[in-house]
């Protein structure tokens, strides 16, 4: 059966400058929506929209940063919410970027 493809629109990124990996979180937001060919949204500290659209714990509030996409008919979809750690348990900036790009294909062609 055809249907249509929901293409994203945006890269929504809600990051607090004082975050201790503030500026990771933004590159890996940016890298990824270069790869994809979006522009990224920047928002700070909205618990708001990721208590609506991001992850949450079991009291149901959110944390930044968390990085999202807002497809071209209004849907938000939760991209990344942890970093993923290399051997050494640090940051892996690349993979991170990787697990963005992946997902959003994935969510836009229905997979």
């Amino acid at each position: 059966m055809w249907r249509d493809m929901v293409k994203a629109k945006k890269i929504v990124i809600v990051t607090a400058t004082h975050h201790p990996y503030h500026k990771l979180w933004m590159k890996i937001a940016e890298e990824a929506a270069k790869q994809l060919g979006l522009d990224v949204e920047v928002k700070y500290e909205d618990y708001v929209y990721l208590i609506e659209h991001g992850d949450t714990d079991e009291y149901g509030m959110a944390w930044v940063p968390q990085i999202l996409v807002e497809f071209e008919d209004g849907s938000v979809r939760l991209l990344l919410s942890q970093l993923p750690l290399n051997e050494a348990y640090q940051p892996d900036k690349d993979k991170a970027v990787e697990m963005v790009v992946k997902k959003v294909k994935e969510f836009e062609s229905g997979s």
